[in-house]
């Protein structure tokens, strides 16, 4: 049998695999690897330096957003009060303002070089969609003019049933309807030949059900300010501000150059290595944890923010994470919606700039294996205008009873409904890395820290009368001042903690939109603050004089039924899983187990009670999980199979084969060659053969039931075969000549920046 390989643009033919090594293989199994180190060493920057001296992010901030400033100089006044009290208030928007608002809309976004506008909305694929229509209309003379009506700007027709639906709408029932979110300001998208105006949408049925994200997550808002105003008027506060649930999402990311991502089908494909012996070095030195940022990186990093500040988004943080070639930005603290519309153009951005230069931008939760993963790790918090952040315990929290009764409320939600919060985090790709070693375990607890756990353990035994207080830290060297010392440590094992004025939900995936757990946030506390208010309503009977003692058996009823929750220590141990598992809490390892609890009872009466979502439209977004699930898995199956066959077993059959040539070689001319390797080989290759074939057979048999029944079988028999192919091929990859391994290696991906 005679194999062709190509040497640069010369073709050869040898007689057999051993002979390939010097032909071609080694180029074909290096030539990724040396494109990249091609495009480090000789980095150069594609555009001209961005010019941060004569154009500050101060002047850039929020130029390319229809914001308040923009609405103010462009709007009669009128009609600019009108829209403030929607966005503000939470008041129903006037229609018959449209017009006015879409005509200056359209000329501000032409003087900035807007050709089309798109009605921007975000499916239950997770992802954001967007339809472009053109501003020019023809004017009956052989020209164009620019239109845009009220008409255009609040209502979209994308179909509907070209989205996941979860069998809301049938194939052939494609109406829906985007619909204009006034309080998310419209925004000009740049690209290089020319701009568009983005107009933030919620998208719906022709039915009126919810088929996005943005829907259910207004609704929620919406419940949430109206018991938490409830509770406010028990404590005097009647301004009826709205109280917004703010979120500030912090977003992991890797970044890898490009010439390695496209020389791996499972980057490009699944965003994750589905192969990769461990490198010699990962991060156990912690070297990478806020070390120097490399030139290059830096270089995209100052990019991504120039362009998320134009876009009006808050980010304040940048650094190295604790992974080689793994990364952080954050942003400050939004109302919650706009905060989820900011994290989807914060996405879209990383990877859109990464591929200016030369990289790209890995957002999945474990695209390696063996080193840390990437979170994106949701602080929430609620206030108003007018009472600030409700949840700022002030100096002392044991005096703050309107603190408490709303931290408290925060606390029975997670002990009432700690399954709804494990199942918005519950997505394939998500489960490779709750539990490990750098993310929080699949049982939620809440970490409160030594000073609110203290004053929630004085409330369980009749009253808080002392919060510890803040000391003062001496380092002991003469020149560095005195630090003012916080009154507890933090936990960074812990899946939801308290981090000094706010909750910081840790267990949400990379890769997620942050709506589907903002949702579940404002909804569960939304109804333990109602609960709250009605007991509260109801001991007091409006008498100012009980006040004290209604909150006091409050608070102590909460601290004590729902102390099983609140847990400030290792959450990695296997003590806590044993513990957990005493006092009741649960632990939905993986998506199977948490997904159904969107099928409870409870859950659904509790998200029809606050009109956040129907019983059909929670049926429909377990279903559509379940879908993707089962979705992801089998592409991933069917592309390790790809791999495995056609790059990773015949580079293991050529190395089998130059062994075997070498041995019967020298034993032709007398001497006799040791074969442990050969033998070695030998036997990896035939357990990959065999993986290979038992992949193959739990893909034939995939079971054609229940969406869950499908999902089940991923889980039991799909992922622990791709798991055994894995085993052999990443074991080969210790073993086979470093030329004829087909593709890069952690150690390239993870080091050549």
């Amino acid at each position: 049998m005679s194999t062709s390989t190509r040497t640069g643009a010369k073709t050869t033919s040898q007689g057999g695999a051993a002979g390939l090594s010097s032909q071609g293989i080694g180029f074909a199994g290096k030539s990724a690897r040396m494109a990249a180190v091609s495009a480090v060493t000789n980095y150069r920057p594609i555009s001209e330096p961005l010019n941060f001296i004569d154009t500050p992010a101060s002047m850039l901030f929020g130029s390319n957003v229809f914001n308040k400033q923009v609405m103010k100089t462009r709007l009669p006044k009128q009609v600019f009060k009108a829209l403030c009290k929607t966005i503000e208030s939470g008041e129903k928007l006037d229609p018959a303002i449209a017009d006015v608002v879409a005509s200056a809309m359209k000329d501000w976004a032409i003087e900035k070089g807007a050709t089309h506008y798109a009605h921007v909305f975000f499916p239950l694929t997770g992802a954001t969609a967007e339809k472009h229509d053109s501003f020019l209309a023809p004017d009956g003379d052989g020209g164009a003019i620019a239109e845009f009506t009220g008409k255009q700007l609040i209502q979209g027709e994308p179909d509907g049933s070209s989205f996941p639906t979860g069998g809301i709408r049938a194939t052939f029932e494609a109406r829906g309807y985007t619909i204009w979110d006034v309080t998310s300001p419209a925004y000009i998208l740049e690209n290089p030949n020319g701009t568009t105006l983005c107009i933030p949408t919620a998208f719906v049925s022709w039915t009126g059900e919810a088929l996005d994200k943005k829907t259910p997550l207004l609704r929620s808002m919406q419940a949430l300010n109206r018991q938490a105003q409830r509770v406010l008027k028990i404590f005097g506060a009647t301004d009826g501000a709205f109280v917004s649930s703010t979120a500030g999402p912090e977003q992991e990311y890797f970044l890898v150059d490009r010439n390695f991502y496209f020389a791996r089908p499972d980057l490009l494909t699944a965003g994750r290595t589905l192969f990769g012996a461990k490198p010699p070095k990962g991060q156990e030195f912690e070297d990478h944890y806020f070390g120097a940022i490399p030139e290059r990186v830096l270089a995209f990093m100052l990019e991504v923010e120039r362009e998320l500040f134009k876009l009006g988004i808050p980010v304040k943080t940048r650094h190295n994470e604790v992974a080689p070639a793994q990364y952080e930005i954050a942003p400050i603290f939004e109302s919650a919606n706009l905060a989820n519309d900011h994290q989807q153009l914060m996405m879209i951005t990383l990877k859109r700039v990464a591929e200016k230069y030369g990289m790209a931008c890995l957002t999945h939760e474990k695209p390696f294996a063996g080193i840390n993963g990437s979170g994106k790790h949701l602080n929430w918090s609620l206030g108003s205008s007018t009472q600030g952040n409700l949840l700022d315990p002030g100096d002392t929290p044991h005096d703050n009873a309107q603190f408490l009764v709303f931290c408290a409320a925060v606390i029975r939600a997670v002990y009432k409904f700690q399954g709804v919060l494990r199942a918005v985090v519950a997505t394939a790709s998500n489960d490779h890395r709750l539990g490990a070693n750098e993310a929080p375990p699949a049982i939620m607890s809440v970490f409160l820290g030594d000073q609110l756990t203290d004053v929630f353990e004085q409330i369980k035994k009749g009253g808080a009368n002392s919060s510890l207080k803040k000391s003062t830290l001496e380092v002991g060297v003469d020149v560095l001042p005195p630090l003012p010392k916080d009154a507890g440590d933090r936990n960074r094992t812990s899946p939801f903690a308290f981090t000094g004025n706010r909750f910081e939900f840790r267990a949400v995936g990379a890769n997620q939109s942050i709506a589907g757990p903002l949702v579940a946030m404002n909804t569960i506390v939304a109804e333990s603050l109602d609960y709250c208010a009605t007991k509260l309503e109801k001991a007091t009977g409006g008498e100012t004089a009980k006040l004290n003692a209604a909150v006091q058996s409050l608070l102590t009823e909460i601290a004590t039924e729902c102390s099983p929750v609140i847990f400030n220590g290792d959450g990695y141990s296997e003590a806590w899983h044993k513990e957990a598992e005493k006092r009741g809490l649960l632990n939905l390892k993986t998506s199977v187990d948490a997904l159904p609890v969107l099928k409870d009872k409870k859950v659904e009466e509790l998200f029809a009670k606050y009109n956040v979502l129907t019983p059909r439209e929670l049926e429909s977004r377990y279903e559509i999980y379940l879908e993707q699930y089962c979705k992801t898995v089998y592409s991933e199956a069917n592309l390790s199979l790809e791999m495995a066959k056609t790059m990773i077993f015949p580079a293991a059959i050529r190395y089998q084969n130059e062994l075997a040539s070498t041995c019967a070689n020298l034993k032709l001319v007398g001497y006799e060659f040791d074969t442990d390797t050969l033998d070695r080989i030998t036997e990896l290759v035939k357990s990959l053969q065999d993986s290979i074939s038992v992949l193959q057979m739990a893909i034939n048999k995939a079971p054609h039931d229940s969406a869950h029944v499908a999902a089940a079988y991923c889980a039991s028999d799909v992922l622990p075969s791709m798991t055994m192919v894995r085993k052999y091929a990443d074991e080969l990859e210790c073993w086979v000549a470093d030329d004829l391994w087909p593709l890069p290696t952690y150690q390239e991906m993870l080091f050549i920046k």
